[in-house]
């Protein structure tokens, strides 16, 4: 569509589901979807519970993003920025 001045132009996440490698496959308010790669944000303490599988697995679509058992999400701008089209 046409985007006027103003408008927000943001995209959100729908749906999640958690792959293996610790991927997700993200399906965006846009009808996008995409592959995100976690395993960079590993390095990361607050990310390090998505180390075990049964964690990372239990990611869900909510707010607008991804979220993990123990208050963990990350930006949605950024999921949408650092993932690769689903083929």
């Amino acid at each position: 569509g046409i985007a006027y001045a103003g408008e927000q132009q943001t995209v959100r996440v729908r749906d999640v589901k958690p792959l293996k490698e610790h991927r997700l496959l993200l399906a965006f308010t846009n009808g996008e979807e995409r592959i995100f790669d976690c395993s960079p944000l590993l390095a990361y303490p607050a990310f390090k519970p998505l180390e075990d599988a049964s964690t990372f697995n239990a990611v869900r679509a909510a707010y607008g993003t991804v979220c993990w058992p123990g208050d963990i999400d990350y930006c949605p701008d950024a999921l949408y920025a650092q993932s690769q089209p689903a083929d």
